[in-house]
């Protein structure tokens, strides 16, 4: 049976993490609620407890066929009544804490799970805001790109087309998305939405002009910051950017279905839609002869 104390305590818990939302969502960084086990709930009725099917973490399309975002990241938002109505009213009551999404807040975090981590961080990052978690720390720093899941042992990047667990502010002063953490996926491919299309990425059969790796991972890193950074003329960008990224690395092979599906997913996180993402990839491509 329900103890009168239980039910004060759930409430209280309510509020507080309602309260948070609201002062989040104030300074514009988008926020949503998250089940036990720090998963998303459905932002409408037919998604309750993703009864849908559709994947909760929306890092992958599912069969979820309703009309707006309904999962994870793509649920977020700043709007206070979305927040403090509807379906969102209900899942206060039940939430176990509070998430947003850094991508849409401009920011980056980088996931430190354990303490080797934390040690290397601690040697190869810039010092930035630091937020104690359960396990480990994020990393915060103000800047944008692509999410992906184990990028080295125990470090992961939350950005765009992500979420994270909101922990407080923590201590420290945020710093500029550095060099040193866009060149973390050069490691492994970001996880984004697949291509709307399937097309080749670069032509092939040149000569290389790339002395190391790196070159072509700053060269999307920079390119995925264009696009990030575009506050007017996103469709202008985003042809300009791909038309640039194709003219330098679309010749010789290098430039793979990953790289572009980064650079794809930097474009949706703008509001870009697959189908728009793949003709402006393809009239780059037209207009280069490739």
């Amino acid at each position: 049976m329900t103890q009168p104390s239980d039910i004060l305590r759930e409430r209280g818990e309510m509020r507080e993490h309602l309260r948070t939302a609201l002062d989040l969502a104030a300074s514009q960084i988008p926020v949503l609620p998250l089940r036990a086990g720090k998963i998303p709930f459905g932002n409408c009725r037919r998604c309750t407890d993703n009864v849908c099917g559709g994947r909760p973490n929306m890092k992958t399309p599912g069969p979820c066929t309703c009309p707006g975002p309904c999962h994870g990241w793509a649920a977020a938002t700043t709007d206070p009544d979305v927040i403090t109505s509807g379906v969102w009213r209900l899942a206060w009551k039940r939430a176990g804490a509070v998430a947003y999404h850094p991508g849409g807040a401009g920011l980056t975090v980088v996931d430190l799970d354990n303490a080797d981590a934390i040690t290397w961080a601690r040697k190869h990052l810039p010092a930035t805001q630091t937020v104690p978690t359960t396990r480990g720390e994020h990393w915060l720093y103000l800047g944008r790109m692509p999410s992906a899941n184990a990028v080295r042992p125990g470090v992961d990047i939350k950005s765009t087309m992500a979420y994270a667990r909101w922990l407080g502010f923590g201590t420290g002063t945020m710093t500029d998305l550095p060099d040193d953490v866009r060149a973390l996926l050069g490691t492994k491919p970001a996880v984004v939405h697949p291509v709307a299309a399937s097309m080749p990425a670069a032509s092939g059969g040149g000569t290389c002009p790339h002395r190391t790796p790196t070159y072509l991972v700053r060269g999307l890193a920079m390119a995925e910051q264009r696009i990030a950074e575009a506050s007017s003329g996103v469709h202008a960008t985003v042809y300009r950017t791909f038309l640039a990224v194709l003219s330098t690395h679309g010749r010789c092979g290098c430039l793979c279905e990953d790289h572009m599906a980064r650079l794809f997913a930097a474009a949706q996180a703008k509001g870009e839609t697959a189908r728009h993402c793949t003709e402006a990839w393809t009239n780059a491509r037209t207009a280069l002869g490739l």
